[in-house]
């Protein structure tokens, strides 16, 4: 039998085999036409570990029969990236993959900005940070960046049958007959997903069969967890651990999971900016101060860095573990650009346009704005919505201190209009 791992064997040779990603690699949509066009430029793909980044990439070099140069961003320094471009330049439209490209630093990202430019390479960029944040600016300019998504439980059973036939040719009947536990172990990651079952193989006793259950298969994985995440992705675990762990109010996990990430090797920003989201996402205006915390914690640990800036991040992290919840502001964003895509863009009222011109001012523009300074309280009932939309709420007060009274005093505002 192939020695190689599932994940490497079942990897897609052509667009039609390839699982997930419909809003990119369907049939007539903007991978899919630039794969089979065979004209291919700069990009960054941007999303979770196993959704099909590095699968993407080599099926784009085989299908259209491109020289093909591969880097990871965690061993790779500056004169690696010098070879392959040396090299590259005697070959046709070579194409240079990434995977990890937000662990490169300003000066290794640098390093590609001429070939890129020049066309001496295509790149094609993996990360699973957000690229604004982590690719320099002069680079990002010069790539398409594409976000790829979590497989769902659709693309998850779609990757089974796959599996299920290549062992059938195999002469190995493998009978998944529960997927619970599989599909959470696996956590949307078609990697974890093919190790998982390839543990399930090489551990079954019966000759020529394999059957999957979820307590035969939690048992396995747990047995075999370093073989189960053989590319080290459980630091995604981890740091979903760490996030939680505020989440919950929980110091102790937090700083437990947080010490994890740090023998792992993570780079402060890493840590720091999970914290960040966390403070507007899960505390909100429970605790506006968080936010102030967290970004102040961002700035100082670029600052200090190792190893003194544990000791920032583990004072923002049981600041934010210990600080009351509140996820309002954030619910109710989301409930606003719900609302948006859903009604379209309907027009502003008259009294709260602009007018900086007669003719404006000749069509009621701003007629009848009150402005609220100038009554009592800083505060007059008026209508700020859009009339289809007059009494709308999308943001709801968080069950805290700080946001009870805020409800109250929304309730002194607006009476009835609002239901608060």
């Amino acid at each position: 039998m192939d020695p190689r791992p599932l994940a490497e064997i079942l990897r897609p040779q052509e667009p039609n085999e390839y699982i997930g990603q419909q809003k990119l690699m369907g049939e007539g949509q903007v991978l899919r036409l630039m794969i089979e066009g065979g004209k291919i430029s700069s990009m960054i793909l941007w999303g979770p570990p196993g959704v099909g980044k590095t699968s993407l990439a080599i099926l784009i070099a085989n299908y259209l029969n491109k020289p093909f140069h591969q880097l990871s961003a965690i061993s790779s320094g500056v004169k690696d990236i010098r070879d392959v471009i040396q090299k590259a330049k005697g070959e046709s439209n070579p194409l240079l993959f990434i995977d990890e490209i937000h662990r490169f630093s300003k000066s290794q990202q640098d390093s590609l900005l001429g070939a890129v430019e020049q066309g001496v390479v295509t790149l094609i960029g993996a990360t699973t940070e957000n690229p604004s944040f982590e690719v320099i600016s002069p680079l990002l300019s010069r790539c398409q960046v594409y976000v790829l998504e979590e497989l769902g439980t659709e693309e998850l059973d779609q990757l089974c049958n796959r599996a299920i036939k290549y062992f059938k040719q195999q002469g190995i009947k493998l009978t998944i007959q529960e997927k619970d536990a599989l599909y959470r172990f696996s956590g949307g990651d078609a990697r974890k997903l093919y190790n998982a079952i390839d543990l399930m193989v090489n551990n079954t006793t019966t000759h020529n069969a394999c059957y999957i259950t979820n307590d035969n298969l939690s048992q396995v994985i747990q047995e075999n967890m370093a073989r189960f995440d053989k590319s080290g992705e459980m630091h995604y675990d981890i740091a979903s651990a760490f996030i939680k762990s505020m989440r919950n109010s929980d110091p102790n996990a937090t700083l437990y999971w947080m010490a994890r990430l740090i023998e792992g090797g993570e780079k402060p920003e890493f840590i720091a900016r999970r914290m960040l989201i966390l403070a507007a996402e899960d505390i909100g205006l429970a605790n506006p101060n968080a936010l102030l915390m967290a970004n102040t914690a961002f700035d100082s640990i670029r600052k200090i860095g190792w190893p003194e800036a544990r000791i920032i991040l583990g004072e923002c992290a049981v600041y934010l573990a210990t600080s009351p919840k509140s996820n309002s502001a954030y619910s109710g964003i989301d409930a606003a650009l719900t609302e948006v895509r859903k009604s379209g863009d309907l027009p502003v009222p008259l009294h709260l346009r602009n007018a900086p011109t007669n003719l404006m001012k000749e069509l009621d523009y701003g007629k009848e704005y009150k402005y609220a300074h100038s009554f009592e309280g800083n505060f007059t009932e008026q209508e700020c919505l859009p009339e289809k939309l007059s009494g709308k709420k999308y943001y709801e007060p968080g069950n805290n201190s700080r946001e009870n009274v805020l409800r109250e005093q929304l309730k002194n505002w607006w009476k009835d209009k609002y239901g608060y």
